[in-house]
C-alpha cells in the first residue's frame, strides 16, 4: 500500500494505516492544506473551488470528503460529479473560480485515487506552490470556519456537455466535414467517464460509435494505462466492426491513443504528431513536448517551419515552456494533447476533434497515415540502485562521457546523437535511473538502451 506526497497532488491505495495509505485523514488533511492555502493567497470574502472524480469505485466516498472538507473552511464548491480533468480544468476559469481539485488516479489501477489540485486559471499549480502546499499539511496549520461563515455545495452536471460544445466551436474544428465522411470508430472507455464523453463528442461529429467498456461503473477490464499490451480487445474489435479506427483515453480522459484501421497501434507517441501536423498546417508556429518523447514532433514542426523545444518531464513544465515560446499545440508522449486555443491542459476531447477534421481532409487510412510520419522506435528501462549510490554523480560521469554529443541538463541528462537520443531522469522517490532511448529500428534503440546500461552500471560500479 503507497501514498505519495509530491508537488502535484497527493495520491494512494484506498484502505490501510493514516499516512501510509490514501485514508479518509489523509484526503481530508490535503484537502484542508489545499483550502488554506487558498485562502492565505486571496483577499476574497468567499473563495470558489470546483471538484470533479472520475468513476473509480473509491470516487463518492474522496468526493464527499473533500467537499465538505472545503465547506469546512468556509469556501464554496460547485460540484461537477462524474467528470474529466480536462472538464474541470475548462469549467474552474469559466466559473471564474478560485481553483479546481479532480479526483483521479489517472492511469492507476482501480485501488488507487488522488487529489490533483488546480489554479484559478485551470492549471496545474507551481512546483512551488505545491511544496507550501505539502508544508502546510506537514503542519496541519488549518483554520477552519465558524457556524455562520461555512460554504456552500452548487451542483452542476451540465459541464461534460458544455466541454463538448467548447471544443465543437475552436475554429479548426470541421464538424460538417467529419459528418460528411461517415466514419464509424469503436471506443474503449476503460469503464470511466471517458465511455460517457468521448461517444458523446463523436455522435455529435456525425460519428458511428461502437462501445467498449463504456459503462462508467469503475471496475477496468483491463490495466488503465493505454499501452498496446492492455489493449488486445479493442483491436480485435476494431477489425471485426470493420472500423475506420480506435479510441482509447485512460480513466480522467487526459491521454489519447487511436488503434489504426488495422488493427495495430497508431502509437501514444503519435497521437501528438498527427494532431500537431493538422494544426501547423493551418496556423504554423511552434510546439514543445517533453524531453522523453518522439523526435518526431520536432521533425513535423520542422517540415512546416516552425521551432520545437522540448521541456522537463511533467505537465507543468510543458504548459511554461509552451507559454514562453508562444507554442499553438504541444503536450506529452504519452498521448496527452495541450491545445491553448481551449486551454493549458492535456485533453483528449480537443485531440479526436483535430484527429477526425483531420483524417476527413486526407484521402487515406488511419494505418497509411500513421506510416506517412517519421518511423522512430522508443525502448524503456530502468536500473534500480541502492540507497548508497550518488545518483547525481552518475549523472554527471555520463553527461561528461558524452560532452562531443548535444548535451541537455534541465531534466538529468539527455544525449542527442544523430539519428538517435537517450534520455536519463532518476525518480524523486525511490533510487531509480530511468533510460529511456528511441532510434529508427526498434533493435537500434534496445541496443542502445543495453549499451548504456552497462556503461551506468560500470560507473557505478555494480
Amino acid at each position: 500500500m503507497t501514498l505519495i506526497k509530491s508537488i502535484s497532488g497527493i495520491r494512494g491505495t484506498i484502505g490501510g494505516n493514516t499516512g501510509d495509505n490514501l485514508t479518509p485523514v489523509d484526503a481530508v488533511k490535503f484537502a484542508s492544506a489545499y483550502g488554506t492555502w487558498l485562502k492565505n493567497n486571496s483577499d476574497k470574502e468567499k473563495l470558489t473551488v470546483v471538484i470533479g472524480r472520475d468513476a473509480r469505485i473509491s470516487g463518492p466516498m474522496i468526493h464527499n470528503l473533500v467537499a465538505n472538507t472545503l465547506i469546512g473552511l468556509g469556501i464554496n464548491v460547485i460540484d461537477l460529479g462524474l467528470s474529466t480533468t480536462p472538464t474541470v480544468e475548462v469549467a474552474v476559469p469559466l466559473e471564474k473560480a478560485d481553483g479546481g481539485i479532480i479526483l483521479t488516479a489517472s492511469h492507476n489501477p482501480k485501488q488507487w485515487n488522488a487529489l490533483k489540485l488546480l489554479n484559478e486559471k485551470g492549471e496545474f499549480l507551481s512546483g512551488e506552490n505545491g511544496a507550501v502546499i505539502l508544508e502546510i499539511a506537514e503542519d496541519e496549520a488549518f483554520d477552519f470556519a465558524d457556524v455562520d461563515s461555512l460554504g456552500e455545495i452548487t451542483e452542476n452536471d451540465a459541464y461534460m456537455d458544455i466541454h463538448i460544445d467548447e471544443v465543437l466551436n475552436l475554429p479548426l474544428v470541421d464538424v460538417d466535414a467529419v459528418k460528411a465522411a461517415k466514419f464509424k470508430v469503436v471506443v474503449d472507455g476503460v469503464n470511466s467517464s471517458g465511455g460517457i464523453i468521448i461517444p458523446k463528442l463523436l455522435e455529435q461529429m456525425g460519428v458511428e460509435v461502437v462501445r467498449l467498456y463504456c459503462e462508467p461503473n469503475g471496475h477496468f477490464p483491463h490495466n488503465p494505462e493505454p499501452l498496446k499490451e492492455h489493449l488486445g480487445d479493442i483491436s480485435k474489435l476494431v477489425v471485426e466492426e470493420k472500423a475506420d479506427f480506435g479510441i482509447v483515453v485512460d480513466p480522467d480522459v487526459d491521454r489519447l491513443a487511436f488503434i489504426s484501421n488495422d488493427g495495430e497501434m497508431f502509437g501514444e507517441e503519435y497521437t501528438l504528431v498527427a494532431c500537431a501536423d493538422y494544426v501547423l498546417s493551418q496556423t504554423p508556429g511552434n510546439t514543445v513536448s517533453n524531453m522523453s518523447s518522439s523526435r518526431a514532433l520536432r521533425d513535423i514542426t520542422q517540415k512546416h517551419g516552425g521551432i520545437y523545444e522540448a521541456s522537463a518531464v511533467g505537465e507543468v513544465n510543458v504548459v511554461e515552456l509552451m507559454k514562453k515560446n508562444n507554442a499553438i499545440i504541444g503536450g506529452e508522449g504519452n498521448g496527452g494533447i495541450i491545445y491553448p486555443e481551449l486551454h493549458y491542459g492535456r485533453d483528449a476531447l480537443v485531440g479526436v476533434a483535430l484527429f477526425l477534421t483531420y483524417l476527413a481532409g486526407q484521402n487515406t487510412t488511419v494505418a497509411q497515415l500513421r506510416a506517412s510520419y517519421p518511423q522512430y522506435y522508443m525502448s524503456k528501462n530502468k536500473i534500480e540502485l541502492t540507497p548508497q549510490i550518488d545518483v547525481d554523480a552518475i549523472l554527471e560521469a555520463m553527461a561528461a562521457k558524452y560532452n562531443n554529443e548535444q548535451i541537455s541538463v534541465v531534466d538529468g541528462v539527455k544525449v542527442d546523437f544523430a539519428e538517435e537520443w537517450v534520455h536519463l531522469r532518476k525518480s524523486n522517490t525511490e533510487p531509480i535511473i530511468r533510460i529511456y532511448t528511441e532510434a529508427q529500428t526498434q533493435v537500434k534503440a534496445d541496443e542502445l538502451a543495453v549499451r548504456i546500461i552497462n556503461e551506468i552500471k560500470e560507473v557505478a560500479g555494480i
